[in-house]
């Protein structure tokens, strides 16, 4: 088994790789040739790393990094400063899940190819009319207006959802949504529910960020795992 993890170099896509190291897989990254890694990456034997920028790749290209792997995870994120808010790329995330998925559907595969997508609990799943009151629907829309970074996340969502579906035959994929992250050392007791229990615009709940990486690399590895929440958008809350 391989994995290979986009936006390794962020604060999850570390803990991500870190995870499925520990657990001996086979990982190839791909970062920017600015972005900061850990000493132990280097020359790790079940490691590859691959220096390039995401938005700037073709698909002949990343049909020829994904071809060997049995898994993609997408832990990509917008950078909180005002460049990373407003600037380009707009649609990091859903340009890499577009280039992603048109890649690994000219990759000749035996078996479908797992993609897990990290996402948000403020991204509804339009699947299950998950339910919002008017003044949650308000902010949402003008968190679409204001913050280009939250329209992202819905936009790479609804394209596994619409475009690519839940009969496809080539990819398979989960949509992770975890709540206001939060740092923690340590994996912890979590909750997964296939809607939020609690207004993420009001009543917001938690989630580490090392449990996000844990449950990603468990759907990763584990089959009966992976069955329960293909096709879904679980939410993921630290237990209290």
């Amino acid at each position: 088994m391989k994995t290979l993890i986009l936006g390794a170099s962020g604060a999850t896509g570390k803990l991500l790789v870190e995870q499925l190291l520990l657990a001996e897989q086979n990982i190839k990254v791909v970062i920017r040739p600015t972005a900061q890694i850990p000493t132990f990456w280097q020359n790790h034997a079940n490691l590859e790393i691959i220096s390039a920028e995401i938005s700037k790749m073709k698909t002949v290209l990343m049909k020829e990094i994904v071809s060997d792997c049995n898994s993609v995870a997408v832990c990509l994120g917008h950078n909180l400063n005002f460049k990373g808010l407003f600037g380009k790329p707009r649609r990091l995330v859903t340009d890499a899940v577009r280039l992603l998925t048109s890649s690994i559907l000219k990759v000749q595969n035996q078996k479908p190819i797992k993609l897990v997508l990290m996402n948000t609990a403020g991204n509804r799943n339009r699947d299950l009319k998950e339910s919002i009151s008017v003044s949650e629907s308000l902010i949402i829309t003008l968190l679409r207006l204001l913050l280009p970074p939250h329209l992202d996340n819905e936009l790479a969502a609804e394209y596994l959802r619409k475009k690519i579906g839940k009969q496809n035959n080539t990819i398979e994929w989960v949509v992770v949504r975890p709540d206001s992250l939060i740092d923690e050392s340590q994996v912890s007791q979590y909750s997964l529910l296939p809607s939020p229990n609690t207004s993420a615009i009001f009543r917001p709940g938690k989630t580490s960020r090392i449990n996000v990486a844990h449950f990603m690399a468990d759907l990763i590895q584990k089959a009966d795992l992976w069955n329960k929440w293909k096709g879904q958008m679980p939410v993921i809350y630290n237990q209290i």
